[in-house]
């Protein structure tokens, strides 16, 4: 008897493990093409969130495995245009997880791609990038920044909300220690 394929399912599966076959390993979790931001686990999350070379490595794993274009140690390999992409990508993703660390921390409203998958932000960033643009994180009201926050302009706010992401970092992991 003959066995049937199903192509779409297969792709999907493909762009899994390419993509988040080393985050497994890296952290222990599993992942899935539908795994969204707010699905990360919080120790993940952190770890993301972190500036440096260190995470870079993590995030070229899941973009280069979506896009197919080899594994993240190949990165100095690529192109230069595939590389630019693949930095803009990364530097989005960065943004987002970083505001989801916040908004875990109660200092930020819902965020318009919490609950956007992995895959589809890197598959679509161009659309998923321009969406966030037009829907920014706002400060929770319960901040104590948010009497200064409500009086500024729209780009400041965005500022005010970036300029937090210190003071997030070091207060994450006081959730981890729970």
């Amino acid at each position: 008897m003959t066995k049937i394929v199903d192509l779409h399912h297969y792709r999907i599966q493909m762009i899994e493990q390419r993509a988040f076959g080393p985050w497994q390993k890296r952290f222990g979790e599993t992942y899935n093409a539908k795994t969204c931001l707010a699905e990360l686990s919080d120790k993940t999350l952190y770890f993301l969130a972190q500036p440096g070379e260190h995470c870079s490595i993590a995030y070229y794993e899941a973009i280069m495995g979506v896009l197919d274009l080899g594994p993240a140690a190949k990165f100095d390999y690529l192109p230069s245009e595939e590389q630019m992409s693949v930095v803009d990508i990364h530097l989005f993703l960065a943004d987002q997880l970083r505001f989801e660390m916040m908004r875990r921390l109660t200092w930020l409203d819902t965020l318009f791609c919490q609950k956007i998958s992995i895959v589809e932000m890197i598959q679509d960033f161009d659309a998923v990038k321009k969406k966030c643009q037009n829907n920014p994180p706002k400060l929770a009201t319960s901040h104590p920044g948010y009497k200064s926050y409500q009086n500024l302009a729209a780009r400041d706010q965005e500022v005010f909300i970036r300029q937090l992401l210190r003071e997030a970092l070091e207060e994450f992991p006081k959730r981890l220690e729970k």
